[in-house]
């Protein structure tokens, strides 16, 4: 039988969405912060060239450039006051989450409560600002010394130019990290991820435009758009279902007799995600591996050594297809272990009386967890690789500007999965109160 809260959602319909005014109040608010977003980047920073950077971008859009483009919405390509976007946010945090893993202090101040992961988000902030400076001064040095058949890049290079454009761009930064927290606050959804993915989504229809050109030109035929239009249909339903897929492990809590009365005895399920490691693998993979083809991109000699390097480690080579697979492999196992400690799992649910039926409390328990959770990140790494590996396989065979690629697809997917699910929740919310309104009125006029 179908529980209180499964017949309620059962039962969810537009005229509920119609009634939630704080829910539809939020909505409107997310959608107005992500227009501004829309609109910085193409604000563009002062003293620059567009045209010359255009025409650079599109000279270098296989390398890690042509990457964090992406996740930008082009706003690195128009070198706009976003063209850091969030990312330096990403990696403070993803550094200060695994500096967690070394640091006794970090870790104490993660078991803190509210208190310490204020202390973090404080941390992570610093980590930011201190990121976007150096990334925005090397920027700045790197985009004075761009040229091309139009002219310089920069029409005043020296230090004023340095300083306003890492002001500029690392004010931009900060700006959206504000404006991130403010949509996860008073918005729907995750601010930060919401904004990389409205990035990754302006960039579709031009995408989708130049596929449906090479189709009219003849380069790809008919039925071969089609058939990769329902492929791209069919991977994102391969996606929701690995996201959602998870390992419910049983939990028994033992009776416990407070005076006269018995409380506990009742189990509950321990939930073990098939991709624990999220999206963090392939930008891991992805950068490392782009790192080198961008500086060497920008070099001046791109012949003997330096030339071997472009032409083998470039985006859509066999080579750089294998060692992008294998680092997808590597980092999600890596990741995972930062993110999922078996040993204080098990010790957690032996402090609160829980444990496994069949396993001891303890040693047993998280030797246990541990290879359940290895077994599950096989076919999580397989599943990211394959997913990932797939975009690169169509470029290199069939030359195909896939750029709906699989880190994109997997942000958008996720994100729009997490932001579908709490509107679910602020619904549910919505109905329940209105239950409760409903019953206190009877029982007064009762």
């Amino acid at each position: 039988m179908a529980s209180a809260a499964e017949q309620l959602a059962a039962s969810l319909n537009l005229g509920a969405f119609a009634k939630a005014t704080d829910l539809k109040n939020r909505i409107w608010f997310t959608l107005g912060a992500l227009i501004i977003y829309r609109l910085g980047t193409y604000i563009p920073l002062p003293g620059i060239d567009p045209q010359v950077l255009a025409d650079v971008f599109q000279r270098n859009s296989g390398g890690l450039l042509g990457m964090v483009d992406m996740f930008s919405g082009g706003a690195l390509g128009r070198m706009t006051i976003f063209a850091l976007n969030i990312m330096p946010y990403i990696s403070a945090s993803i550094i200060i989450q695994l500096m967690q893993a070394v640091s006794p202090q970090l870790e104490a101040l993660k078991k803190e409560g509210e208190l310490g992961r204020k202390k973090i988000n404080q941390y992570t902030r610093i980590g930011t600002v201190f990121l976007a400076a150096i990334q925005a001064y090397g920027i700045a040095v790197g985009i004075e010394n761009l040229h091309s058949g139009a002219g310089a890049a920069v029409t005043n290079p020296g230090m004023f130019f340095r300083l306003t454009a890492v002001v500029t761009m690392t004010g931009g930064t900060v700006f959206l990290m504000w404006l991130g927290e403010q949509i996860t606050a008073r918005g729907i959804g995750n601010g930060i991820s919401l904004i990389i993915m409205a990035g990754i989504i302006a960039r579709m229809p031009s995408a989708l435009a130049a596929l449906l050109e090479l189709g009219r030109t003849g380069a790809l035929s008919t039925f071969f758009i089609i058939a990769l239009l329902v492929g791209a249909v069919a991977v994102i339903t391969f996606i929701v279902f690995m996201e959602r897929a998870h390992r419910r492990i049983l939990v028994q809590y033992p009776k416990r007799q407070v005076g006269n009365k018995m409380f506990g005895g009742e189990a509950s399920h321990l939930p073990l995600k098939l991709n624990t490691s999220g999206v963090i693998p392939p930008i891991f993979a992805s950068s490392l591996l782009l790192l080198p083809v961008t500086v060497v991109s920008f070099g001046a000699n791109r012949t003997g050594a330096l030339g071997e390097v472009v032409a083998y480690l470039g985006p859509g080579h066999p080579l750089y297809i294998i060692l992008y697979a294998a680092l997808i492999l590597f980092f999600t196992f890596f990741y995972t272990a930062i993110v999922f400690n078996p040993t204080e799992t098990a010790d957690n649910l032996r402090k609160y009386g829980g444990f496994i039926p069949g396993i001891r409390p303890g040693a047993n328990t998280a030797e246990y967890l541990d290879y359940v959770l290895t077994r599950l990140t096989v076919l999580g790494a397989i599943y990211l690789a394959g997913v990932c590996v797939l975009p690169e396989f169509l470029r290199s065979q069939y030359a195909v500007p896939f750029y709906f690629g699989g880190t994109s697809l997997l942000i958008v997917v996720s994100v729009t999965m997490d932001t579908v699910a709490q509107i679910h929740s602020h619904l549910l919310a919505h109905q329940y109160e209105g239950l409760i309104k409903k019953a206190k009125l009877r029982g007064r006029s009762g």
